[in-house]
């Protein structure tokens, strides 16, 4: 028996189609989302600029455009209005309304954050992010900024310029993308990795580049995982273009927390001893108490790397260490946060074998 919540209620629906009907408001499926405007035909004001897009959630799954659209463009008149879809033909709980400036995005905030749309349901509205900036990582080390512009331009619409990195915390390439909409660089994020894959059999990851705020209030990159994907029909046996051969294996004994393959000869494997644990639960069995760690956020770097400064504190050695590391985000704050403790713990490990404790 089919659950009560797969089944579209008949009568909002045909409520829908009436309300279509009567208004000759067109709305389009495109890509799990139906759109109105983007802009309507009887648009003559000026394109929206930043900050002119609104978030709704906790949106009822069997309400649709017939409610949502007359409610929001009664604020002002609206330049788009996206409300995500599922297969079963129930809405996913969110949407976005572009204005056509930022003061009327804030205008629907204030005047619908709350709005109660059904006894007992009041929706969330706040400024949409309009994310446009994605991270590819995973790249082969001989991958071609040229090159990899061509290939994007190729898979994806909306592509505008990016950069590589190489080093600290990178595997291969990672490659940060800007995309002229968010709508162009969500579809990308949506079907890159398939193609990539089927195309040259490449296994890229694809992230959003995203801002929050350090505890000094100052504001860094963190990247999300690509949950989702689409797939892309290409020929199997396309050969990869120059610049974009199978990725080169990554040593057994790269070092994710500070980064770069290790050589055998180098200082590093002279001051640490290359153990199976990480830097940092070396430093927690040293037996000099539970380390403490300090963070702030310094500044992000171009590319997408983080820089901390840090204090360490280790309660049985007597000294506070202090020092700065760099490092690509991880995919959640927290991850990002191990990540920069694993870098710090090496650093202080290094300082200590070289004022001489025995590790």
């Amino acid at each position: 028996m089919m659950n009560n919540q797969q089944v579209v209620n008949i009568e909002r629906l045909q409520a829908l189609e009436t309300w279509l009907k009567s208004t000759g408001i067109k709305i389009r499926q495109v890509n799990g989302q139906r759109k109105y405007g983007g802009p309507p035909k009887e648009w003559d004001g000026p394109t929206p600029g930043p900050n002119c897009e609104v978030f709704i959630s906790h949106i009822p799954r069997d309400t649709f455009e017939n409610l949502l659209i007359p409610l929001f463009s009664a604020v002002g008149p609206l330049w788009e209005f996206r409300l995500m879809m599922n297969f079963s033909g129930h809405n996913r709980g969110f949407a976005y309304a572009k204005y056509a400036s930022a003061d009327v995005a804030k205008d629907a905030i204030m005047q619908l954050h709350g709005h109660e749309l059904q006894p007992g349901v009041q929706i969330s509205v706040c400024r949409s992010t309009e994310k446009k900036h994605l991270c590819i990582t995973n790249l082969p080390t001989n991958t071609k900024p040229d090159r990899l512009l061509q290939v994007l331009r190729g898979l994806s619409e909306g592509v505008e310029r990016l950069s590589l990195t190489a080093g600290p915390g990178i595997d291969g390439v990672s490659a940060q993308v800007c995309f002229s909409s968010h709508h162009n660089a969500s579809m990308a994020k949506r079907m890159l990795a398939e193609a990539f894959q089927q195309r040259y059999n490449l296994r890229i990851s694809v992230m959003w580049m995203m801002h929050m705020r350090g505890s000094d209030d100052s504001s860094f990159v963190v990247s999300q995982p690509n949950l989702a994907s689409s797939i892309v029909k290409a020929p199997p046996n396309l050969a990869p273009p120059p610049g974009l051969q199978c990725p080169l294996p990554i040593p057994s004994d790269f070092c994710r927390a500070v980064g770069g393959p290790i050589d055998p000869k180098s200082e590093c494997v002279k001051h640490v001893p290359i153990l199976p644990a990480s830097p940092l639960t070396l430093l927690q069995k040293l037996h000099f108490g539970y380390p403490h760690f300090e963070f702030q956020c310094s500044h992000a770097g171009p590319e997408g790397v983080i820089h901390f400064t840090y204090k360490v504190c280790l309660p049985g050695a007597g000294f506070i260490f202090t020092g700065r590391v760099g490092i690509l985000a991880g995919p959640t704050a927290a991850t990002t946060l191990k990540v920069a403790k694993e870098a710090a713990a090496l650093q202080v490990l290094k300082a200590m074998q070289s004022a001489g404790f025995q590790l």
